[in-house]
């Protein structure tokens, strides 16, 4: 990804784009063959050559078009005719953004290969849901990771949309009016640089796509923000339901050789912070005076880079730890039995009212017995239901057994695994 971004590969996308817009004006006879094919061959340029240049000129295209025409000589007269400098540039950056979200789409494409896999092997190991971090309901962990799932697909359709969306070109020259170049070279310009012209440009190409990209990109990264945290939480040690890989030699902390912490998911969540930190300046480039100012090309040359750099890591480092995640089914059953099962408490209430009590007796009794476990030193739902003659009088043994069996919460989770195709 790094790459991508370059000062090389920016000039490079520039060149690409020169060299097509003469492609389609040959095409319409108005580059001879001859030039074109100088122009084909020698086209180069050198980065340090045109930053020296642009030390003097103060403008960057032109430092580019000096230098190029230092190669092609003549046949440089037939390049950037009727064409303004934002076409160069912002149809260069469409070539950069559409090969930034090939990347990011392959790294996604990763992360779901890891989620799911790691789903499949989970489906059926219990640990316990919770709402507000207490205790709620037996979900299975291969559950929780089927939301992960089904969100990183949505993820994916976000950049498959957005790939679309910011491959857009402009060969429309000053305004955006065509008024010294031909619409036509846009078209067969775009065709080969496998863009879509640009539906009405002005100078500029709208940086609501820009502003998208931002936005799509920082969205992405709060998913990954989402599983981060919630693998911080699970890899708490009075959880310790899961864990991030610890490499052989690692160290935790220079003052507590026991510790193991989470740095790659802390690093994720960090860095989700930066992706949305730069959709304020995304938002705020749109609205451009009049027909175009440069007030958000210094933003871009940060913002784009880093963001697309950015989530290209985050998702390489979420791919690793989903990869290498240790999970402790043990440490799942000890917790969710923890005060002898009160996260059971709705199948008893359920059962009771099933018995013949009234919804707000039930409820009475049964919280009544969960708050004495929940307030006692190894409290013990179970037997204290076992031991009240208000349960015990609606149900028996056997009944009051089956109200702790976590088959009900995976019984319908099936409809789940075939949404997802698992």
């Amino acid at each position: 990804m790094g790459n991508l971004w370059t000062d090389k590969a920016k000039y490079q996308s520039w060149l690409d784009v020169e060299v097509a817009a003469c492609e389609a004006n040959c095409s319409l006879g108005r580059v001879p063959e001859d030039a074109m094919e100088e122009i084909r061959t020698k086209a180069a340029f050198e980065p340090e050559r045109i930053l020296e240049i642009e030390a003097e000129v103060r403008h960057d295209v032109i430092a580019f078009l000096t230098n190029v025409n230092e190669h092609v000589g003549d046949a440089g007269r037939f390049i950037h005719v009727g064409m303004t400098s934002s076409d160069v540039l912002d149809t260069g950056v469409a070539l950069q953004l559409k090969a930034s979200v090939g990347l990011l789409r392959k790294e996604l494409a990763d992360l779901d290969q890891a989620i799911a896999k790691l789903a499949i092997a989970h489906k059926a190991t219990v640990m316990i849901g919770r709402s507000h971090a207490i205790h709620g309901e037996p979900i299975t962990f291969g559950f929780k990771l089927a939301g992960w799932l089904a969100e990183t697909r949505r993820n994916a359709e976000r950049l498959e949309r957005l790939e679309r969306d910011v491959a857009v070109g402009q060969i429309s020259g000053a305004m955006g009016t065509y008024a010294n170049t031909d619409p036509e070279v846009e078209r067969l310009t775009c065709e080969r640089l496998d863009l879509t012209p640009d539906t009405a440009s002005t100078q500029v190409i709208s940086r609501d796509r820009h502003a998208d990209y931002v936005q799509t990109l920082a969205l992405v990264g709060a998913s990954l923000d989402r599983f981060a945290t919630e693998i911080r939480n699970l890899q708490r040690t009075d959880v310790l339901e899961v864990e991030e890989s610890f490499a052989k030699g690692q160290k935790g902390s220079s003052a507590m050789p026991h510790k193991r912490n989470p740095i790659r998911s802390e690093r994720i969540s960090g860095l989700a912070r930066v992706l949305r930190s730069y959709v304020v300046a995304a938002l705020e480039n749109v609205a451009l005076w009049h027909e175009r100012d440069i007030s958000h090309s210094s933003t871009e040359r940060m913002m784009l880079p880093d963001c697309s750099v950015t989530l290209h890591f985050m998702l390489r480092e979420m791919t690793a730890v989903i990869s290498q995640l240790g999970v402790y089914p043990d440490n799942m059953r000890r917790n969710m039995n923890v005060y002898g099962g009160v996260v059971f408490s709705q199948r008893v209430l359920l059962g009771l009212v099933d018995a013949g009590m009234s919804r707000e007796d039930a409820y009475r009794v049964v919280q009544r017995n969960a708050h004495t476990a929940w307030n006692t030193d190894g409290g013990d739902f179970r037997g204290n239901l076992e031991a009240d003659p208000d349960v015990t009088n609606k149900l028996n043994p056997e009944q009051l057994a089956a109200c702790f069996s976590t088959d009900l919460h995976q019984a319908n989770l099936g409809v789940i695994w075939s949404r997802l195709g698992l």
